[in-house]
């Protein structure tokens, strides 16, 4: 309702297949957002290869399979185009029972970097959002233990866990022209966790 112009597409984006149908129908693109994410927190020591695969499927995989699809069509068209993937501070920091997240963050922000370094020529810029703990139904979920929370929030210089709209106005910036000269970095969306 609130974007008309916008056409919503229901996938599981762990099968490629149907991904690749799906988007192969879709486009001209010119900009593309990879939001999708999980987060199974366990202990190191209580990996389950379930979580693992799943979020391997849903934070890397999924990630570069469709931005494959989406930058192959910009190429195709001739058109520029800005690719920005939602990563995570965690991807900068370790934190307690987030191996697995962590490390699909930090895999995320490199692949970041070798798309911008292969694509820029493209006239395809590629950047990564990093927030802190985001207000969201998952952010709700693990973040909800007051004293976990407390412990988090007292890291952050500015007192608080991001909103929603920190996250989409910084990826406004960086899929507009004004972030134009902006290719293979990470904004920081985390009210300064990483400095404290």
């Amino acid at each position: 309702r609130q974007c008309p112009g916008i056409e919503p597409l229901c996938l599981d984006l762990a099968d490629w297949a149907a991904t690749e149908a799906a988007l192969g129908a879709m486009g001209p693109f010119e900009l593309l957002v990879n939001n999708a994410a999980v987060a199974q927190l366990q202990p190191f020591l209580e990996v389950t290869r379930e979580a693992l695969d799943r979020s391997l499927d849903v934070n890397f995989r999924a990630v570069l399979h469709v931005s494959q699809i989406v930058a192959r069509q910009m190429i195709a068209q001739g058109l520029p185009g800005a690719i920005v993937n939602v990563s995570s501070q965690a991807s900068q920091r370790a934190l307690r029972d987030h191996a697995v997240y962590c490390s699909t963050k930090s895999a995320l922000d490199m692949l970041s970097k070798v798309m911008a370094m292969e694509l820029g020529p493209h006239k395809i810029r590629v950047n990564t959002v990093n927030p802190t703990v985001v207000m969201t139904d998952m952010g709700r979920i693990n973040w909800s233990d007051p004293q976990k929370s407390a412990a988090m929030i007292s890291r952050i210089p500015l007192g608080k866990f991001a909103e929603v709209d920190d996250v989409v106005n910084s990826i406004l910036f960086l899929l507009s022209d004004k972030s134009a000269m902006t290719t293979g970095s990470s904004l920081m969306v985390d009210g300064g966790f990483l400095v404290s």
